[in-house]
C-alpha cells in the first residue's frame, strides 16, 4: 500500500489529489472512474481538514492499495481527530430543494453512493474511513 502523511489542510488537497491521480493512472484506472475516485477523495480530505480537528491543525495519513481480480482500488484515510462516523450520519432528502435540505451530509452521501464499498471505524485512536471502488476495464463504459 503506497501512503502518505501530511497536515490536513486546504493547502495540502492539491498533492493528495495529484498523488492520487498519479496513482490511479499508473494502474490504467478509466478516466471517467479516476474523476469518480478524485471527487470521494476531495470531499473526504476536506472534511478532515476543516471538521476532524475542531478547527486545529492536525494529521491525515492516506493510504492507497490496489487490488487484483477483480481489479479495485481501495483508499484508506485515516486521522486522529475527534471520533467521527460519517456514515451514521442521516442521508439527506434529495427530493426536496435546495432551499428546503438542511445544510450538510450531502457530499459523504455522494462518497456513498459512488464508490462499491464505504466503511468506517475507529481504532487505536484513529479515525479510519476506507473507500473501494472496482476499476477492473470489463466495468468500465469507457
Amino acid at each position: 500500500m503506497h501512503e502518505m502523511k501530511l497536515m490536513a489542510s486546504d493547502e495540502t488537497l492539491y498533492t493528495v489529489i495529484g498523488e492520487i491521480e498519479k496513482l490511479l493512472d499508473e494502474n490504467q484506472c478509466p478516466e471517467t472512474l479516476k474523476m469518480i475516485m478524485l471527487v470521494a477523495v476531495e470531499e473526504i480530505f476536506v472534511n478532515i481538514a476543516h471538521y476532524a480537528y475542531g478547527g486545529n491543525p492536525g494529521e491525515a495519513v492516506i493510504g492507497l492499495d490496489v487490488i487484483p481480480n477483480p481489479k479495485s482500488c481501495r483508499i484508506v484515510f485515516r486521522d486522529k481527530g475527534i471520533p467521527y462516523n460519517p456514515l451514521e450520519k442521516t442521508d439527506p432528502d434529495i427530493t426536496l430543494s435546495a432551499e428546503e435540505r438542511e445544510i450538510g451530509g450531502l457530499g459523504i452521501y455522494m462518497v456513498k453512493q459512488s464508490m462499491d464499498k464505504v466503511e468506517y471505524r475507529y481504532e487505536d485512536g484513529y479515525n479510519i474511513l476506507t473507500i473501494e471502488k472496482n476499476i477492473d476495464d470489463s466495468a468500465s463504459e469507457e
